[in-house]
């Protein structure tokens, strides 16, 4: 059947035939399902298996996001609100560029601290890899509660769990989509690359990627059991129920979401900081926890040991991550050298000169850009530093580094290198919807096609470009038009 230039193609999955489009050398099938739709009896559960189904599904749009809430103000404005209803939210999208070849392939994990986002945002759009000759898989899994709730039993990590089912489905489908199951790259930005870090230090992971893109996350924010339980537990008490996963199920979809709402509040108010400090440090209540079982011990050091010491890594940040938290709403400007202080304080640096003196910017002088600095330190960069490090002492290949430092114009450039922007030119997905809220006009398309030419590279099992990293050279890539 042909549409103008859109056209129809049917491939046959483990669970069914489904109907894909095709535009200009292209294949896309979307919302397939890579597990059982989540009803009120097993959304707080680990993922079932699809059912197989008859006749022809039609994958030619999206599926359902998996249950959350909207940004808030003033990040709405940035990302939108990109929400699906439907029961089907377990499900994975498909570009590729020959059902018949044998291609790599490329799992992107969204990122979204772990309470939003999705595999169908505009800007994750895997046309332009396809063309580049990689199958391109973006997934949803669960995030908030209903992904990272540990109530001390042993399905925590329901979220990474759900990631591990679609990299099991991909193990077992792919090769359908013209895909490679021995080539399989797994990436993410944000949570998604912090889920990586967690993917890479579990042994139910073990064999499902070769290689691995981490994107302004590492391998350092997974709580301790102690802390998840201290989160589940406030979260139970504003709901009113106890702590348990079957109790949680009975809890209405709305009163859930309006309890997550409530929930960063309730932590900061507590009169125990010090029980969920590991929260209040990374603002993300919901992450994976070391359960003993997904996470048997801390990714980082899992990682030192070994538990990845086959796996070839791509790992990097943004010059300047944390000013997409401060800058939107204006908070940059409005930080004064007390707040520095108390943030330098509870990272257990010096409240004293010798923290401005490192982290200060002749060209931004100013407490709020010094405080941005300071967090990216923290959250992003000594993270990703410690991962490649953690490799390189495990003796795995040689890990690649990166720094994206091209500066946004978006709020008339005050976004500058932040968190986020890097996406579009990861994807090259410049000119759709949303892009343009990251990086204001006139994004450079030479970047985007440099930046994804070397990310093709690594995934087709070559050097992205530039040299590897060690702890005697530490080279790191500036990419910048």
């Amino acid at each position: 059947m042909v549409e103008g230039d859109l056209m129809s193609q049917t491939l046959t999955t483990k669970y069914g035939s489904i109907r894909g489009s095709e535009v200009d050398g292209v294949t896309r099938f979307l919302g397939i399902p890579y597990a059982a739709p989540l009803t009120a009896a097993n959304r707080f559960l680990p993922a079932q298996l699809p059912q197989q189904w008859q006749g022809e599904r039609d994958a030619t749009a999206y599926g359902a996001t998996v249950t959350q809430n909207p940004y808030r103000a003033p990040l709405d404005a940035i990302f939108g609100d990109a929400r699906i209803a439907g029961d089907e939210q377990l499900n994975l999208n498909v570009w590729t560029p020959d059902v018949a070849g044998s291609a790599p392939v490329l799992v992107w994990i969204h990122g979204g601290a772990f309470v939003r986002g999705s595999g169908s945002i505009p800007t994750y759009d895997g046309t332009s890899f396809a063309r580049n000759g990689v199958v391109c898989v973006t997934i949803n899994y669960r995030v908030g509660a209903l992904g990272f709730l540990d109530v001390g039993d042993e399905t925590a990590n329901i979220g990474i769990r759900d990631q591990i089912a679609a990299l099991a489905w991909v193990q077992e489908n792919i090769s359908a989509f013209g895909g490679d199951p021995s080539r399989v790259t797994v990436a993410g930005q944000s949570a998604g690359a912090m889920s990586i870090g967690a993917l890479l230090g579990s042994p139910l992971a073990t064999g499902l990627f070769e290689a691995a893109i981490l994107e302004s996350g590492a391998a350092h924010h997974a709580l301790s059991r102690t802390t998840a339980r201290a989160v589940s537990t406030t979260l139970a008490d504003i709901v009113g129920v106890e702590l348990d996963r079957e109790a949680f199920s009975a809890v209405a979809v709305d009163d859930l979401l309006a309890a997550e709402e409530a929930l960063d509040a309730r932590l900061r108010s507590t009169s125990d900081p010090a029980s969920v400090r590991e929260v209040l440090l990374n603002g993300m209540p919901f992450s994976p926890s070391i359960d003993g079982s997904v996470l048997p011990q801390a990714p980082l050091d899992a990682i030192r040991q070994g538990s990845a010491s086959s796996v070839r890594l791509l790992v990097g940040t943004t010059t300047e991550e944390n000013r997409l938290f401060l800058a939107p709403g204006g908070a940059i400007d409005r930080s004064e050298d007390g707040v520095l202080d108390r943030v330098a304080q509870s990272y257990g640096l010096p409240a004293d000169a010798s923290v401005r003196d490192l982290y200060q910017d002749e060209q931004d002088p100013t407490p709020g850009a010094t405080l941005s600095a300071l967090q990216t330190d923290w959250m992003f960069r000594i993270p990703a530093i410690r991962l490649a490090e953690a490799q390189h002492e495990a003796g795995g290949p040689p890990p690649h580094m990166y720094e994206f430092a091209w500066t946004s114009r978006a709020l008339d450039g005050a976004l500058g290198a932040a968190h986020s922007v890097d996406i579009p030119f990861f994807f090259n997905t410049l000119g759709t919807p949303g892009a343009e809220r990251l990086t204001g006009p006139d994004a450079p398309q030479a970047l985007a096609d440099t930046m994804q030419s070397a990310w093709v590279s690594f995934i087709h099992g070559e050097a992205p470009g530039w040299e590897a990293y060690t702890p005697e050279r530490r080279a790191v890539q500036r990419c910048r038009s």
